[in-house]
Formats: C-alpha cells, structure tokens, sequence
C-alpha cells in the first residue's frame, strides 16, 4: 500500500514539474491528440497566442464512429493564473484576430482558451452524420479540452459564453459541474420547445413603452397592406444581394414583417427611428431591410450557421411569431413549424428531444455549483431566460433596457459592483471592473 502511495505521489509531483518547468509550446506539442500548434499574433495583453488543432471524438460514447478535428485558440497569461473557457456556440473566426480580447480576461488576469463549437467554422467531422450534433457529445468535447489543460494549468478555471455559446457552457456545467469553479453565461435561453412560446407576449407587452410597440405594430401592418409595392422592390433588393430561398418571396416578406419587432428590441436598435406610417414607401423598405433583411431567411445567409438551426430543431428550441395582428394581410395561413419550413436543409428530418432540457432544468433546481447569468431587460431571448432561485451560487443581472449585447463592461455601476462582489466571493481571487 506504501509503495503504491509514493508511485502515486511520484507521478504528481512528476506532473507538477513538467508544468513549472516546460513552455506552453513545448506542452502543446507533447499531447498527442493535439494535432497541429501554430502561433499566432494575438492580443498584447497574453504573453503568447496559439491556433491548434484538437482531435475529438465524433460520438464520446463510441469511439468507432471515428475523430475529428477541434480549433482552439490558447492565449497565456501564466500557469499560476486563472483561465478562462470560451465555449463558443458557432465559429471561431473571431479569436484569431490579433486584438481579441474576452472582456473577462483582464478582469481576471486570466489565460484564455476559446473551443470552436463542433460542426462550425473549421471544426467539421468527415463524413459528415448530423446525429453526433448533440449537446452531450459538444459538453463532452468541452470536458476533455477542459481536462488536457489542467495538466498545465495550476489556477481557478472559469467557464464562459455568450448567447448560444452561454448556454454551452451552462450545459458543459450541468454534464461536466467539476471541470470548471464559476461559469459566467451572457444573455442565454432556455427554451423548452422548437417555438418556446414566451417570446411573442414578451414583445407585446415588456420592452419599451406601449406607444413604441404600437409604433413598431403600425409600421408592420403598413409594410403588408402595401404589399403589391413592396414586393417588386424585395425581388430587386434580393436578386442584387443573390439571394435564394426555401419559400416564395410573399412568404418571404411575410417573415421579415413578423421578425421585426424581435430583431429590433434584440439588438436595441432606437425606436423613434421606425418611420411612420405616413412616410413613403422608399423609406418604409430600406427601414425593413436594415432591421430585419431577408439575408436571415436566404439560404445563402444560413450557410455559416445552419448547424445552429439543426440544433435547434433537435434540442435547442427557438421562438415562435405572433402572426394574430397581421393574418388579414399575410400571405401565410400560420407561421407554426416555420423552422423547419426555411432553415433545415430539406432532406433532413429532425425530432425535438426534451431530453436535455430537462437536464439542465433539473441541475439549475439542484446544484450548488457558481453561475452568473446576464440579460438585457429588453432582449426578447431575457423572455426565455434561466429562472433561478435566490441561493447563493446564482446572481442573475437584468440590465435595464438593455439588449442581446449586454456585457459587463456596459452595466450600471451599482451592477458592476454587485458583479465584482460575488466573482471575488466565488473566486476568492481580486476582481478588476472598471
């Protein structure tokens, strides 16, 4: 028993000073399923940047459906220091610009490592199977990058997303609640159906004032009523842009005018812009185009992100239109199972599953584990927002009339602080907000 105990700590202290003593690079390119290392220019803030290449499995529970290749961006900041984990939603492009920098990097002093999210940007299984797009199989691949560099690093771990990419890394913590101390999700849904059903009576009655939803209502219906105008101009304005689509182009304008008011309050656009409905038709048009472009119903601007849609159909969710002011001047008869209808590549079949849902569900009632949840109060994905009880692993922060871009950096100062308060509770580590 003795000898097993000093083989053990042995092999520790063997790990330890592998870690003090080897350069991040040499680490790297001592893992085995690290496939490539290229250094990269990134921001002045880590001491060095690399773009690599991690070799995952298609499906963690059989490893004979093959492997794959992961991207992940590692930024340094030092073995002692915390790290930061992106768990990307979609593509990773962004993280090998030069200047990228989380906002929570320099709040924490942190490394940074950003995981590309399978089946996005260069991370792609071949052949490609769209059954392996789980969020089971993406936690998992989030565990294993998670545990490769906690061979290297000695610091807190904190895990972070934005969006889809927040509700990644709330489903990493709810399959994998060890690998990481504290997980920071911005503005992240979740939905409990393919169209939740919470979205369209939180855009009727919650964000702005009751004069700007009637606004926003009234230009609606004058894009419809003038639809015999606006069409031509969509043909036009499409044809230019090459656009194509899974739907006819009355439907097409259908779905611009009942995305309006949720791209509009998404994105905190102001709303003494929305023309009034004595404006011409010029200007009514080019409003809608900029607000709500058919660019997100083309098949050619779903290209990037169609994965997103598949996931959505399979465990995600998404929301739904409220189609009850504008039926006499819609050109569909109801806009139920629209996803399916425009986004999902035609020959495939995709059944919601509950399953995960009800995962996360019952691990947001249970845990103990430390999560800070952000939302703008008049982002319409707030409307599916975590429900969180008022224990004291959980601070949820609803800024005030904010949107889907919602970030720390740009809360009220009694928020911040509160912010600051709790990270450097859970962390036991200083906080900088500025």
């Amino acid at each position: 028993m003795k000898k097993l105990q000093l083989i053990l700590l042995l092999f520790f202290v063997s790990l330890l000073t592998f870690a003090q003593t080897t350069t991040l690079e040499e680490f790297l390119k001592a893992q085995p399923q690290i496939k490539s290392v290229e250094k990269i220019e990134g921001n002045e803030f880590f001491s060095v940047t690399f773009e690599i290449m991690v070799e995952q499995a298609v499906d963690h529970s059989d490893l004979s459906k093959g492997f794959f290749q992961q991207r992940v961006f590692v930024a340094d900041k030092g073995i002692e220091n915390p790290v930061l984990l992106i768990t990307e939603g979609y593509g990773a492009d962004y993280a090998a610009r030069s200047r990228y920098l989380n906002e929570l990097s320099p709040m924490l002093n942190s490394s940074q490592i950003c995981i590309e999210h399978r089946y996005f940007g260069e991370s792609w299984p071949e052949p490609l199977n769209w059954k392996y797009l789980t969020v089971g199989n993406a936690a998992a691949d989030h565990h294993k990058i998670t545990e490769l560099f906690k061979k290297y690093y000695a610091g807190k771990w904190i895990n972070t997303g934005i969006s889809k990419g927040g509700q990644t890394a709330v489903y990493h913590r709810t399959y994998y609640p060890n690998d990481v101390d504290v997980s920071v999700a911005y503005v992240c849904p979740l939905n409990f159906g393919v169209e939740d059903g919470r979205h369209e009576s939180f855009l009727r009655d919650v964000p702005g004032t009751a004069e700007q939803r009637q606004r926003i209502e009234d230009f609606q219906l004058e894009i419809l009523k003038n639809r015999a105008l606006i069409i031509p101009k969509l043909k036009e304005f499409s044809a230019q842009k090459k656009y194509t689509f899974q739907i006819s182009i009355d439907e097409v304008l259908d779905y611009c005018v009942l995305e309006y008011p949720f791209a509009l309050w998404q994105w905190g656009r102001l709303t003494d812009k929305v023309p009034s409905v004595n404006d011409n038709i010029d200007e009514l048009f080019e409003h809608l185009m900029i607000v709500s472009s058919p660019s997100y119903f083309a098949i050619e601007g779903m290209e990037g992100i169609k994965s997103f849609f598949v996931q959505a159909a399979h465990e995600l969710g998404y929301y739904g239109y409220d189609t009850k002011p504008f039926k006499k001047y819609l050109s569909i008869k109801s806009a139920k199972k629209y996803l399916s209808k425009i986004f999902i590549p035609e020959h495939l079949k995709i059944k919601y599953k509950k399953a995960a849902t009800k995962d996360v569900k019952r691990f947001i009632k249970t845990t103990d584990s430390e999560i800070l949840f952000i939302y703008g109060g008049f982002d319409p994905w707030s409307a599916s927002g975590f429900e969180v009880s008022d224990k004291n692993n959980f601070l949820k922060i609803v800024k005030p009339g904010g949107s889907h871009s919602t970030r720390i950096n740009n809360l009220p100062e009694n928020q911040k602080k509160e912010v600051k308060i709790k990270l450097e509770k859970w962390l036991d580590i200083p906080i900088s907000i500025e």
